[in-house]
């Protein structure tokens, strides 16, 4: 099975049903059926096709959330070509890694951008789509299963350079099954899509599970913070996937619109960064809804959800989603007890293909076919898997082990701390001592924190320098991105 096999459950069987609206570039809004999409797409193709784009090919998109992105995913599927999403944050020096790596045929992109990708053939976006408009209508006849490969997406590079993910059309076929399926998505919802479509939030998760149900989705270009309630209140969705900057951002709402918001809405999710436990409680006193975290990767999209039905636990990412194994293991690859933390590895259909001209990146990151997540987690002893961090976080004090994740969370529970992140940094006595990061507000005292820390945690794991920040480097989907953060000194 293709992938254009299960959407063609809606872009052929449900060609007459309203499928997507969206503002295009003078502002109006404009709606599209599930058959226009089809259509659009093969003509797309077409043009594509009459560029010299074959099977295998990879093609390159470098573009903002706008219909362009739908029409050229769904075309190139229809080629049985691999879509390379690049971030439109990205510049010159991860550009060019992407473009060496992934030696695509061309980038789609907008006029203003195509000197960014020089060495590559750039493809206005507009081009295109006005030779698209007048191409004749007629599917290619390629033949892909689910082992073909649909797309090379990049690690967002939090720790290093990014490294290109194979994930096939089987990959996106058993995420897709798997999420309608468990969040109980139908074609009676409404998605309200704010994430980055070059992301695999946006594109692995909300458009399969837009494609897969035939449900209505409303795209826009990006969250905007001082707009969103309005959309929420002129659209109102039942379904919407976000990240956590966003639901900070929507507690602003006032709460009778927020209530109103709530009452119109089936389903909130986050992901993509850890969703803190206060935001998840002052989000449900607000909106009356309980947000569903879960957890997925670039590699695996989604591994571990909150449940629909049942406990959605704070602080938590669930249990293990349809189709998907999960193990907590030792260094030296044995299960560990519940409540013992251990790397989480995972195995299942939405695993990736392997690592794009990495084979000993792959060779690393599977095992007897589990892959290594490299995120340390425990289990509850009901399954409940809490997530502590980066393998490569972790920080060795002294012979202890110790987790940034629940430092970040103890500091972001203190009155005045709004974000907070936590590195190791090299001690020549202790090996590596804690530091953290902090957003505060301006009357946050920070020589009063290490002493109300200790009533929360061990004194080990006290940071011993807290440094304040205008602001944390995070990537355009709210990873904290350690790297980049500025050096430490005693």
């Amino acid at each position: 099975m293709s992938l254009l096999s299960l959407y063609d459950l809606s872009l052929r069987g449900r060609r007459d049903a309203p499928a997507l609206e969206f503002d295009d570039a003078d502002g109006h809004t404009r709606a599209l059926t599930f058959g226009d999409l089809d259509a659009r797409s093969d003509r797309l193709a077409q043009v594509l096709a009459g560029r010299g784009v074959t099977a295998g090919d990879r093609v390159a998109f470098c573009l903002p959330n706008r219909v362009a992105v739908i029409d050229l995913w769904i075309a190139l599927l229809k080629l049985g070509a691999i879509v390379v999403p690049i971030n439109v944050l990205y510049r010159g020096r991860e550009i060019g890694h992407i473009l060496a790596d992934a030696q695509p045929r061309a980038v789609v992109t907008t006029a203003d951008r195509i000197a960014d990708f020089e060495g590559t053939a750039g493809w206005d976006v507009e081009g295109l789509e006005a030779e698209a408009a007048v191409a004749i209508t007629a599917r290619p006849l390629v033949r892909t299963d689910a082992a073909t490969p649909a797309a090379l997406v990049y690690t967002s590079g939090t720790t290093g350079v990014a490294k290109g993910a194979v994930l096939t059309h089987g990959n996106f076929i058993a995420n897709a099954v798997s999420l309608v399926t468990a969040w109980g998505i139908t074609s009676a919802d409404r998605y309200l899509a704010a994430l980055p479509l070059f992301h695999v939030h946006g594109l692995g998760n909300g458009v399969q599970c837009w494609l897969a149900s035939g449900c209505h989705m409303r795209l826009l270009e990006r969250f905007e913070h001082d707009k969103a309630v309005g959309w929420f209140e002129q659209y109102r969705p039942t379904l919407f996937f976000g990240v956590p900057t966003m639901y900070v951002r929507l507690l602003e709402t006032a709460p009778t619109r927020a209530r109103a918001i709530g009452a119109a809405m089936r389903l909130f999710v986050s992901g993509s960064a850890p969703l803190p436990a206060h935001v998840h409680e002052a989000f449900e006193a607000r909106f009356g809804h309980v947000i569903l975290e879960r957890y997925g990767m670039t590699e695996t999209l989604m591994n571990v959800s909150n449940p629909l039905v049942g406990e959605r636990r704070p602080g938590t990412v669930g249990l293990p989603m349809p189709m998907v194994a999960v193990r907590i293991l030792d260094e030296s690859g044995a299960l560990v007890d519940d409540g013992v933390t251990g790397e989480v590895w995972v195995k299942g259909p939405n695993v990736c293909d392997g690592y794009w001209n990495r084979p000993d990146a792959t060779s690393a990151a599977f095992v007897d076919g589990w892959f290594r997540t490299g995120d340390l987690g425990m289990r509850a002893p009901d399954g409940y898997i809490t997530l502590q961090g980066r393998r490569s976080d972790l920080i060795i004090s002294g012979g202890f082990n110790i987790y940034p994740r629940e430092i970040e969370d103890a500091l972001t529970s203190l009155a005045g701390v709004r974000e907070a992140a936590v590195v190791g940094v090299a001690d020549p006595v202790r090996g590596e001592v804690p530091v953290a990061y902090l957003v505060t507000d301006d009357a946050c005292d920070l020589s009063a924190l290490a002493d109300a820390l200790r009533t929360q945690i061990a004194s080990f794991k006290v940071p011993r320098g807290f440094v304040r920040v205008a602001a944390l480097p995070r990537t355009a989907l709210g990873k904290v991105q350690k790297h980049h953060l500025p050096p430490w000194t005693p």
